[in-house]
């Protein structure tokens, strides 16, 4: 496929302004290093230009790639409207210069080139509306982590170096791969550099290790919840389970095997299903049958890759007596190579459905985790989530006032958590009982989204983009399920030592039936 485009390429070229010349071998000006504080990006600038990916240029060598990075979440990093809800508002709250440490991940082209400073959404170029587009990970240079106030990945510690001046003045094109150079790469468009450092969770880090952009706490902890799992010491990378479809990713967390070469796509494929959806709803809108098709590949992928990552058990737990006292679910995270949920955990919402019903009158002993009329979860809903707190120890949502945490209610990867329900019924009647466990997943609550969906930019029309006159309810997705039925009579429960109270993880109770009925 390579070769067929190399004369497209090489046109291209030609015809393109501050394009490759062909003597790549040319001795190069030293760039100008910049910086954009509170964002770690900087950019070596020269006369070399960023690419836009689009049908002629980025899919004219590489169409395969640049379909599967088009239906992806970081073509649409910057255009997200919850993003771009919860950036205006930071903008009201802080001031202008908050937005550097955001668009230093969600458009990083755009942004060094001081295109986004005044966030005219209507101007935009296309190099801005493709977010993290071909150009961007394929400049990265160097990684500048060390450097950091934690010295570890945070705020996009990157290097931006699309391509060189050379002493001639002229300009070369610079893309970084995981591929060996070889002769004719970059069909007279760009010059290839092999960069091992592509295939590496470091790649990842720099946008998905967030920190507070003033009081440097941690917010979003993907990559270290990442280095401290299995995944990590068994050398399974971001790229080995998201660059990658279902059916690779289940083995890649099941066996810790990495994929081969062959196996890894531009899909960068996570749980973000929302952003997929309104995706399609503006490709629709536009009239973009194929990318509409794409996009609903993606979401049913996210959605598919949701449900593979977690799993449930149900336990019955019997007192001394014999008596039912306590059910005990237990949430596994199976699959996710970080916590569940990750990133923005203050807002996702990952929770218990429960319904615990008497068989023989059909009494329903405990409901909990339906979702009311409004959106909203009812008040004994377990959720698995974090809890935000500002400098005043107020719990609060929005990443700009959020500077440390009072509850960590998350999954680690291949741990799990419990949660234990009480039986208040009567001793020793013998009465049959079912249990029905759901474990389900959204973006954000009712609550945040219309928050944010209702602030959007001036320019950000919801109804112009996705044709939305109003803001639905939130989708939810069902990740995992489980029934079971036991008596409220049974075998009693051993006591645990101390030694096997440690063993059981994060278990609310003082011991568990390893019996199921």
């Amino acid at each position: 496929m390579k070769r067929k485009y190399i004369g497209l390429a090489m046109g291209l070229a030609a015809g393109l302004a501050l394009a490759a010349t062909s003597s790549f071998a040319q001795d190069a000006k030293k760039p100008e290093l910049l910086s954009f504080k509170p964002s770690n990006l900087q950019w070596e600038k020269t006369k070399a230009k960023f690419t836009a990916p689009s049908i002629s240029t980025c899919a004219g060598c590489h169409p395969k790639q640049y379909e599967e990075w088009q239906g992806s979440m970081h073509a649409m990093a910057f255009q997200d409207p919850v993003y771009l809800g919860e950036l205006n508002l930071a903008i009201k709250a802080v001031g202008k210069e908050i937005s550097k440490q955001c668009e230093g991940c969600h458009t990083p082209a755009a942004f060094v080139r001081g295109e986004t400073a005044e966030l005219d959404f209507k101007n935009l170029s296309p190099l801005a509306k493709a977010g993290v587009s071909c150009d961007v990970c394929h400049s990265i240079k160097k990684f500048t982590h060390w450097e950091t106030p934690s010295h570890e990945p945070e705020n996009g510690s990157y290097v931006l170096s699309p391509g060189r001046e050379n002493a001639d003045g002229s300009v070369t094109l610079t893309k970084y791969g995981p591929f060996p150079n070889y002769e004719g790469c970059g069909g007279g468009f760009h010059e290839c550099i092999e960069s091992p450092k592509h295939m590496t969770a470091e790649l990842c880090a720099g946008c998905h290790h967030v920190y507070h952009y003033d009081k440097h706490t941690p917010y979003e902890f993907t990559y270290g919840e990442w280095k401290k799992s299995l995944y990590a010491l068994n050398g399974i990378q971001c790229q080995d389970c998201h660059m990658v479809d279902i059916e690779t990713f289940k083995r890649s967390a099941d066996e810790f095997v990495k994929p081969k070469r062959s196996e890894y796509h531009h899909y960068f494929n996570g749980a973000n299903f929302l952003m997929y959806f309104l995706g399609k709803l503006k490709a629709e809108k536009e009239g973009d049958e194929k990318l509409a098709a794409n996009l609903q590949q993606k979401y049913e992928m996210a959605v598919e890759r949701l449900q593979a990552a977690a799993e449930i058990e149900i336990d019955p737990m019997y007192n001394e007596k014999g008596d039912l006292y306590k059910i005990r679910v237990r949430v596994h995270n199976r699959r996710a190579g970080h916590n569940l949920p990750t990133s923005l955990t203050a807002v996702r919402e990952m929770w218990l459905e429960v319904k615990i019903t008497d068989k023989k009158t059909g009494k329903v002993l405990i409901k909990s985790g339906y979702v009311d009329e409004k959106g909203e979860l009812d008040g004994n809903t377990h959720v698995f989530n974090s809890e935000g707190m500002d400098m005043h120890q107020t719990f609060k949502v929005d990443p700009w006032e959020v500077v440390s945490f009072a509850k960590n209610g998350l999954i680690p990867p291949k741990g799990y958590r419990d949660v234990v329900y009480t039986i208040l019924y009567p001793p020793g009647e013998g009465h049959e009982l079912d249990v029905h466990a759901k474990l389900r997943f959204r973006q954000a609550s009712q609550k945040i989204a219309e928050k944010l969906l209702t602030n959007l930019p001036e320019g950000v029309d919801l109804t112009e983009w996705y044709g939305l006159t109003e803001i639905h309810a939130v989708p939810i997705v069902d990740m995992t399920e489980q029934n079971a039925t036991m008596m409220t009579t049974g075998k009693p429960t051993k006591a645990l030592n101390i030694y096997d109270k440690l063993k059981t993880g994060y278990t609310h109770v003082p011991g568990a039936s390893k019996e199921k009925k």
